[in-house]
């Protein structure tokens, strides 16, 4: 089965002639949900006035606008999920991204179901009811072309899994992007690897790539259906102690967000003062210059994720954002290992 190698790319992003066939789908971020069941992408003008040419490039191509909760509108995926009404209102919606703006289909990026931690007042019934959802919107847009695509992005461990109907939902998508990214973040006070393909020996918060596909295959969702995040930015922390080179060290803050790759490699890797290290272990590169530490994916971290989706028989890999790196190394890693007519 061929690997998908998926991008997502914003209003501002440009995909370029060699991207288009490096990639096999794209995500448009974000179009909008509404509490009242509509969707808006009027504000993806940017990118929508490229997507006749893309496909010129590539015909095979698949572009799908991925969709959050509308600005202002935090509750908008819990309302919609939970009344009949509001659902058949954003299938149909659905059914219009795909029929008149020209999607391929959607993709639903709740962050997330039941958890009231993102300023949404979230409920323990958004567990049953975005399979309803997502099943509402099947229904749909197969009645209008089948092969339209619906998919999800979902958190990359435990509380994700519990909050979701995942058997149930693997019937009716074609894939999940396991957002394996962010894997230290804000939450966490310990400098180390935020898109690891493994986990260290004594890293105490213990989630990886590798951990997050294995939690979702084991919860009922088969393995050509998951498709592997990497990152094109960067995770910080600063402050820290000049001790195992930042890895693994206290900080008196969460990691906040790094330079993206473009940023990296003008002025961070192995320049003004930071030095790149590799961990084998989690198979992850960091950069630390004495008290910050950055933590990210390279062309080597990305080339082990691809060789792992190709010996553990997972769907593919994803990244974002496109606009991070406008170089197009890293996506090119992802089509010499995984793009290539290796992997039919």
């Amino acid at each position: 089965m061929k690997k998908k190698i998926l991008g997502y790319v914003g209003s501002s992003g440009i995909v370029t002639e060699q991207d288009a066939k490096n990639l096999t789908h794209i995500n448009a971020a974000f179009g909008y949900l509404h509490e009242d069941g509509r969707i808006t992408v009027d504000h993806l003008e940017g990118f929508t006035s490229q997507m006749e040419q893309i496909r010129r490039w590539n015909p095979d191509i698949k572009i799908v606008v991925s969709i959050v909760n509308a600005p202002g509108e935090a509750n908008a995926f819990t309302l919609c999920a939970a009344l009949p009404e509001l659902r058949k209102a954003a299938a149909e919606s659905c059914v219009e991204m795909i029929r008149d703006k020209g999607f391929d289909g959607v993709d639903f990026d709740w962050e997330y179901p039941c958890v009231p931690s993102n300023g949404m007042n979230c409920t323990p019934d958004d567990k049953q009811n975005f399979t309803l959802f997502c099943r509402e919107v099947r229904r749909a847009v197969d009645g209008f072309r089948k092969g339209s695509l619906v998919t999800i992005a979902a958190g990359a461990d435990l509380y994700y899994v519990e909050s979701v109907e995942l058997p149930e939902l693997a019937k009716i998508l074609d894939y999940i992007c396991l957002m394996t990214y962010d894997l230290k973040c804000g939450f966490h006070a310990l400098a180390g690897h935020h898109t690891s393909l493994y986990s260290s020996t004594g890293d105490v918060f213990r989630n990886s790539c590798d951990q997050a596909l294995r939690l979702f295959h084991a919860a009922g969702v088969p393995k050509e259906k998951l498709l592997m995040g990497a990152a094109f930015y960067s995770r910080k922390w600063e402050g820290i102690q000049d001790r195992n080179h930042g890895l693994l060290q206290i900080c008196k803050t969460g990691g906040g967000y790094g330079p993206d790759y473009d940023g990296l490699v003008a002025d961070c890797i192995d320049k003004n003062g930071y030095v790149r290290y590799w961990d084998d272990e989690a198979k992850a590169p960091w950069l630390f210059n004495g008290s910050t530490f950055l933590s990210y994916d390279d062309e080597e971290s990305i080339r082990c994720k691809c060789e792992y989706i190709q010996e553990e028989g997972y769907g593919g890999i994803f990244y974002w954002e496109h606009k991070c790196d406008t170089s197009g190394r890293l996506l090119s890693v992802m089509h010499e290992n995984l793009g290539c007519g290796c992997c039919k």
